[in-house]
Formats: C-alpha cells, structure tokens, sequence
C-alpha cells in the first residue's frame, strides 16, 4: 500500500495486523482518483481549492493521497488504536511539512463544523450499518453541503440505505469492493 501521486508519490503505507482494518486497495484508489480528477476538471477546480475529510479513516490512505495531491486541509475520523497509530505514523511526513490534519476519535460523535468539506471518503467496516448514520452526522454537524461529493466504499453485495436527502450518482465495482458517489439532492 503506497501514495500513488503528487509530492508524496510511492510513500509506502503503514497497516495494521489483523482483521480490523481494510485499507482500500491501490487499484480502486487510483481508479477513484482518476474519476475525482474528472470531477475537478469539470467543476474548474484543482486540488488546492480543496478540503477532504476521511470517515473511517484506517491508515489514511485515502485523505493521505488528496493531500499528496495537493488538498489544503484533512479532517478525519477513527476510532480503532492499532489504526490510529499507523494513521499518525503515516501521516507524520505531511504533519512535519505543514499540512493541516485533524483527527477525531469518533465518526458517529463529531464536533460541530466550521465550513463544509469539498470531499468526503468513507470506508466504514462492511455490513455493520454505520454509512446511514455517518452521513447523517456529518450533514448534521456541517461537514456536509450541496457541493461535498461523498466516496463511499461498501461490499459489493452489501444493501445500504442513504438517508433520504443523499443518492447516488454513480457507483463502480473493484473486486469485493464497491464504491458510490453519493451527494445530497
């Protein structure tokens, strides 16, 4: 598992033993990057204009690489311990260079925003239910706006429900892996 682009490019990554962290894989990651940079294009924007917040963090490896790619500022949320250190260790080049990263220890108990974030990845463990109520926080706090696009990552033969005011846009499948692209109605 590595940073796939930009400043921090071939950046291995950090990961916990055991079954408790699922980091996505470089395929699927590259794939979504690749889509997002279309997305960017298409709205006019470039990654500097950009702020990320990564639900259900894991190692980071998602918010790690739009910081790589240049995003200003990465909030994220993880609970597990064994996670948690090797997001900080991952995360430690980015820190010690000047970059923005705020950790919370809880994605169902997030404080109140100050803005919206442009981008939100969430890769909650699978088939547990935590994407309805992930997103209601974040809607509910403020991270979320008409403008945030969300990736989602779920099992490809999981069943979901989004809360009523989000839909999917899109969703492509990586293996075991599905990822939609959720934004608000």
């Amino acid at each position: 598992m590595r940073i796939i682009a930009g400043k921090y490019r071939s950046k291995k990554l950090l990961a916990p033993t055991g079954r408790t962290t699922r980091p996505t894989s470089d395929r699927a990651k590259e794939a979504v990057f690749n889509i997002l940079e279309v997305h960017l294009k298409k709205n006019k924007m470039q990654w500097d204009d950009i702020t990320v917040f990564d639900d259900f963090a894991g190692t980071g490896a998602l918010g790690l690489e739009a910081l790589s790619r240049g995003a200003r500022i990465l909030f994220a949320s993880e609970q597990d311990r064994q996670a948690i250190q090797c997001f900080l260790k991952n995360a430690d080049v980015f820190i010690k260079e000047g970059c923005h990263i705020q950790l919370f220890p809880d994605a169902l108990n997030l404080p109140q925003a100050k803005d919206s974030v442009n981008l939100v990845f969430m890769d909650p463990p699978y088939e547990k239910g935590f994407v309805m109520p992930a997103l209601e926080v974040l809607y509910g706090k403020g991270w979320i706006d008409h403008a945030t696009l969300c990736v989602i990552e779920i099992n490809h033969e999981e069943k979901i429900s989004l809360p009523e005011n989000f839909s999917v846009s899109y969703s492509r499948r990586y293996g075991k892996a599905e990822i939609l692209f959720v934004r608000l109605k």
